[in-house]
């Protein structure tokens, strides 16, 4: 079950971020200039999301068949807020424009992807990318090569096309692939890690460390259990079982 993507900003919030960084004088003249682009723009990732969340549906339906499972437990959402893409950009050194988030920006479209187990990450992502309409931008695999924290993800850039009444335009969206276990550990990781004046923080990022390795072997062991219960399923189907 997708989470619902956030509203599309209005006028009023805005402006209301805007002003924590500017002046009045200039904030009037970039709302004047870029509101109703940036509303299309938001709008245009929107659709992109819906067309990389429907792929994966469909995905989860043809599988599940196959498989008699469904490989996918969730599909996650987000459109970046406008904070966070004023501070990217700003951080960057990009202009504050619509153009350069569309230009300079890759994860304004997230879709995360919740799998039951590592080998279903890989066989999603290779169904997905051979798809002729997906183009592969970028791709990190934090699965085999995790990041020095601990943390585990498989990420794809990818660039797909959305069907207007008028065009056809080309979508950037960010992909993240984890399992069950991986998705827990790095939404508690992110909550403990931001808390302000965090005593012992060396102690802690051992111990997240040590927790994510932990977390990588049960989804070892899981994975090794449900091959078995596969095989076993598969033996008692099978005509030439006694």
């Amino acid at each position: 079950m997708a989470v619902p993507i956030r509203p599309l900003v209005d006028r009023t919030y805005l402006e209301q971020v805007l002003l924590s960084r500017f002046s009045h004088g200039e904030v009037q003249q970039w709302v004047q200039k870029y509101f109703q682009p940036y509303r299309e723009l938001m709008s245009y990732y929107r659709c992109a999301i819906m067309e990389v969340e429907t792929k994966f549906n469909v995905l989860n339906e043809e599988l599940s068949l196959q498989y008699d499972r469904n490989p996918i437990e969730t599909i996650k959402t987000r459109l970046k807020s406008p904070e966070s893409i004023m501070e990217k950009l700003t951080r960057r050194g990009y202009p504050l424009t619509v153009e350069s988030i569309e230009k300079n920006l890759n994860d304004i479209a997230g879709v995360r992807v919740i799998c039951s187990h590592p080998a279903d990450i890989y066989k999603l992502s290779e169904a997905f990318l051979r798809q002729d309409d997906i183009t592969l931008l970028e791709r990190k695999d934090y699965i085999a090569n995790p990041k020095p924290n601990g943390y585990r993800s498989l990420h794809l850039i990818v660039e797909t096309p959305i069907f207007l009444h008028d065009q056809k335009r080309l979508m950037k969206v960010e992909v993240q692939f984890r399992t069950i276990s991986m998705d827990w550990w790095a939404s508690l990781e992110h909550k403990i890690r931001y808390k302000k004046n965090l005593p012992e923080m060396e102690y802690v990022e051992r111990e997240l460390y040590e927790c994510a390795e932990i977390s990588a072997q049960l989804d070892a062991r899981m994975e090794k259990l449900q091959k078995i219960a596969a095989q076993a399923t598969e033996g008692k189907d099978s005509p030439l079982s006694p």
